[in-house]
């Protein structure tokens, strides 16, 4: 096992910055998940460090020695991608021992690794059939199998689910999860779905147009974001943001969908009034028949769009002109058309500054942000950078 270090990268393709002033340190036995949109610079992040890219500039340490140069073969990682890249004409016995017989090891010790990891992953009556004779789930399996008999420091996953169907999705996640507590590997796992993030990752980092928006635990990630992207991003149905005003000019107040709130905590660091994007979840804005006694603030609106999803059932409802989702109790009876009554809690609203995007109110955790101009003057003969 081993610990990570990414120390300010940036990887610039011509006038493209995929990948902007990076930081992360993950630790020994970890599972950090990189989240984020298509194109935001994860996949990117993830090749530097299997080393099939190269940093512009920054570093990359793996258990405190820099690899920015090491060849990929020579990082002892083991990488799990989109596409299982099995081959085709091999069984599944020789499609996992194949890179312990490439490296020369010894018969009896090949038979017992495959023998063993054929048992942690349920592949032991499929040592014998081709990939072409496997289901997706199966085939998946098979590369983790190989990847796990390199007996690697670090696994590196690239969006290794998404070739699955829902179903089988639900069922991977749980074996990786247990894979990796069985198994305590360092693991970087990337993927553009924040439903697997939030329900595999030790820590989440959400990455956008190249750059680090927010490093933290699910829980507190999904509480407190840092940001308005991190707000919109994380959370299944998405979190509900609504322009609204800010007024601490005495009691701090809101006004937002037409109504006045008092604040339970005013903005720190913020004076006089401002213009915000204010957030409130789904599952925090509540039928008023079904909200608890904390809810004391009251809207009205027109239902437009129910979702019923069995054990709940989700109400887009239409209030001064501006649609919100909220949650109500199963088999409520609300039908597009109806008039609802909706309640929240004051003290689960989220404030954003509208032109800057922040959390007003506290995220969980800052990222550090270097300067570009620091980075930029750096040598290429620096110990450690490379520039491409």
């Amino acid at each position: 096992m081993a610990s990570v270090s990414i120390n300010g990268i940036y990887k610039l393709f011509g006038d493209v910055t995929a990948v902007d002033d990076v930081t992360l340190d993950i630790a020994d036995g970890e599972f950090l998940v990189l989240v984020g949109p298509s194109g935001c610079g994860k996949t990117t992040t993830l090749r530097m460090l299997a080393g099939f890219e190269r940093p512009s500039y920054g570093t990359i340490s793996i258990d405190g020695r820099v690899v920015n140069r090491v060849p990929p073969k020579d990082r002892n990682l083991a990488m799990v991608f989109q596409s299982y890249a099995l081959f085709p004409h091999m069984d599944v016995a020789r499609n996992l021992s194949f890179g312990m017989r490439i490296r020369h090891t010894g018969r009896a010790e090949i038979a017992r690794r495959v023998k063993e990891v054929a048992e942690t992953l349920g592949l032991e009556d499929l040592l014998e059939r081709k990939p072409g004779q496997l289901s997706g789930g199966q085939r998946q399996r098979v590369a983790l199998g190989r990847a796990l008999l390199r007996e690697p420091q670090v696994f590196l996953m690239d969006e290794p689910l998404s070739n699955l169907d829902a179903s089988l999705r639900v069922q991977m996640r749980v074996e990786l999860s247990r894979l990796h507590k069985q198994t305590g590997i360092t693991t970087i796992y990337v993927t553009h779905d924040q439903v697997e993030a939030m329900t595999m990752g030790t820590r989440i980092a959400v990455m956008d147009s190249g750059r680090l928006q927010q490093c933290d635990a699910p829980e507190r990630l999904y509480d407190r974001p840092a940001n308005l992207f991190v707000a919109g991003f994380i959370g299944s149905p998405k979190m509900n943001l609504v322009p609204g005003h800010v007024d601490l000019r005495g009691t701090a107040t809101l006004d937002w969908l037409s109504q006045r709130v008092g604040l339970s905590k005013a903005p720190a660091g913020v004076t006089g009034d401002r213009e915000v994007i204010v957030g409130l979840r789904p599952e925090d804005l509540r039928s008023e028949h079904d909200a608890p006694a904390t809810c004391t603030a009251k809207l009205q609106g027109v239902a437009e769009v129910v979702e019923p999803l069995g054990s709940e059932t989700y109400v887009v409802a239409k209030v001064h002109e501006v649609s919100v989702m909220a949650r109500f109790p199963s088999r409520s009876g609300i039908t597009a058309g109806d008039t609802v009554g909706l309640a929240f809690d004051p003290g689960h609203l989220h404030l954003f500054d509208a032109d800057t995007g922040v959390n007003l109110l506290g995220a969980s955790n800052s990222v550090p942000a270097a300067a570009r101009e620091v980075a930029e003057t750096k040598p290429a003969e620096d110990a450690g950078v490379s520039v491409t």
